[in-house]
């Protein structure tokens, strides 16, 4: 079965081009001209990956990300014009997976959006050991979710993917580079910020489930680990 992919950008131009893209790999393509149209979608079309524009008019995409994320786990690839790293933080941490630059390349668009949907589609073949319980945390592969004492910890698939990489490999300290290579699955290229900022999201959703129990450990200058279990 096809994905389906919403494309939100009021510039009609790149989001045709997009559309024709998505469509090329065999997706499915709906498309929203402002926020409020997007949320429409969303609550009557099931939705696998929405890619985002932040400036619109109505309802902007931070805003929306925001709105989205209150109850939805879809993946989201932001796109924006603005190239400063403080722009880009702003957008991971309102939630978004990814982030492009306009202009962009149609390919890597196409890839990031082919990586972030194999992320969230993922089932592991052959493993016994899907589910990781660390303290009162219990992570399962299988079904891509976090639980703390029963309650589920709603993550985006970027953030789970960095959690399960440090959880089953307790100890192991992976600086930022090499948790985005695992990760995003290509070369970091600077990414420390990206990483740092999804680090941050999780760690503020597990104190907001478990309140005072830090689980991912920082080794300053070197990386992040989660410390082995008792």
């Amino acid at each position: 079965m096809s994905n389906n992919i919403l494309i939100v950008d009021d510039d009609r131009e790149i989001a045709k081009l997009a559309e024709i893209y998505m469509r090329n790999e065999g997706y499915h393509v709906s498309q929203a001209q402002d926020g409020l149209e997007a949320l429409h979608i969303i609550e009557h079309v099931p939705v696998d990956l929405i890619i985002l524009d932040v400036m619109m008019p109505n309802m902007d995409g931070l805003e929306l990300c925001k709105r989205i994320r209150i109850n939805n786990q879809v993946p989201i690839l932001m796109l924006s014009a603005k190239v400063q790293d403080m722009d880009k933080i702003i957008g991971l941490m309102t939630g978004a997976d990814d982030y492009m630059i306009k202009p962009f390349n149609p390919l890597e668009l196409a890839a990031r959006v082919k990586a972030l949907l194999r992320r969230s589609n993922y089932t592991p073949v052959g493993m016994n050991k899907d589910v990781i319980r660390i303290s009162s945390i219990e992570i399962d592969k299988k079904s891509h979710k976090v639980n703390a004492n029963g309650k589920e910890i709603k993550l985006t698939s970027i953030e789970f993917e960095i959690l399960y990489l440090l959880a089953k490999s307790q100890g192991t300290v992976y600086s930022s580079e090499e948790i985005f290579e695992k990760v995003w699955k290509e070369k970091s290229m600077g990414s420390n910020k990206t990483v740092m900022v999804h680090i941050k999201n999780i760690r503020d959703k597990m104190d907001a489930a478990i309140p005072g129990e830090t689980m991912i450990q920082t080794i300053w200058g070197v990386g992040y680990k989660i410390d082995k279990s008792p």
